[in-house]
């Protein structure tokens, strides 16, 4: 009887594999960049009400700069969603059933998706530009939880997919699983809050430092700017995540791959904070504002990866 060739996914993915999903984060990352550039020029309105096509067209004739940078933003979104699709079909396709990554990848397209009809609801329901309504905020807030839930998975994906070992449900052990979950969910809401701080800096935007420190403490003032502290007070909180995190980098199995990734977590906390700090001295120009979302962007991969190198660990291990 003749041998049947039976299709087997390789027992370790490519090279070509891991570098993409790499890739597809660093992505993900420029299009949320561009995002906030979207935000923070007010450009969010520059295609009107209209979605998915732009001022009811596909070409833009004579468009204003708000239209070409939100216009930009929506089809680099849509080519997102096409590189979650090939990550995905090629995770399934290049690892083994039951590994960790096909996971991830899954949640990766559902988050995708999520996050398209969350963009779309606040474009169909005006809440761009300088909108003040009270359905703003909230949305702004799933809207910005969604796409770090996303940058999660997707880091996610780019990890398990290099993993040596530790990378099926059979071969991991959980460690201190709530300690982490607490802790990211911590550094989750960090996010949330300064993306309600940022939106109040371009709704309300302040004359000087002493005039955002009276907006604070101003009863009469809309609640986004009285609870402006909140960012930098969570913050210090979610802190305490990374202090309690970093020494457990050092001790045990793979201490000495995880070292330089804590140290790369300490240096991203820092550059975060100061770029924070900045950000308030200056009264929130556009590119602090950029660059210190760029520095929690990258700080938020780290800590996911980080954290799944530490509580996801091999069976083999001791």
């Amino acid at each position: 009887m003749p041998a049947r060739h039976v299709f087997s996914a390789p027992q370790s993915p490519s090279l070509s594999l891991r570098r993409f999903s790499w890739g597809v984060l660093g992505y993900f990352i420029a299009v949320i960049l561009w995002g906030t550039l979207v935000r923070a020029t007010g450009a969010g309105a520059g295609c009107g009400n209209h979605w998915p096509l732009c001022n009811g067209t596909v070409l833009q004739h004579s468009a204003s700069i708000h239209t070409l940078i939100e216009f930009t933003h929506r089809i680099t979104s849509g080519l997102s969603l096409i590189a979650v699709l090939i990550l995905l079909f090629w995770t399934l396709a290049g690892t083994v059933r039951g590994h960790l990554a096909r996971l991830a990848a899954w949640a990766a397209l559902l988050l995708t998706l999520t996050e398209a009809i969350l963009g779309a609801l606040l474009v169909r329901l005006g809440l761009t530009a300088q909108s003040q309504s009270p359905l703003r905020p909230a949305f702004l807030a799933l809207h910005l939880a969604n796409t770090l839930l996303l940058l999660a998975t997707l880091t996610l994906t780019a990890h398990l997919l290099g993993r040596r070992g530790g990378y099926l449900w059979s071969s991991i052990r959980l460690t201190a699983p709530f300690a982490a979950l607490g802790g990211i969910l911590a550094v989750l809401v960090v996010g949330v809050t300064g993306s309600l701080a940022a939106l109040g800096d371009t709704l309300f935007p302040p004359a000087s430092l002493g005039a955002a420190l009276r907006q604070d403490l101003s009863a009469a003032s809309v609640w986004l700017l009285r609870w402006r502290w909140m960012h930098p007070g969570i913050a210090l909180l979610a802190a305490l995540f990374v202090l309690w995190l970093l020494p457990r980098a050092g001790r045990g199995a793979g201490r000495e791959g995880n070292r330089p990734l804590a140290l790369l977590v300490l240096g991203l906390v820092t550059c975060t904070g100061l770029l924070g700090l900045l950000d308030v001295l200056l009264l929130a120009p556009v590119w602090v504002q950029v660059a210190h979302l760029a520095a929690a962007d990258c700080l938020w991969a780290a800590l996911v990866t980080l954290t799944a190198r530490l509580t996801l660990q091999a069976v083999e291990e001791k």
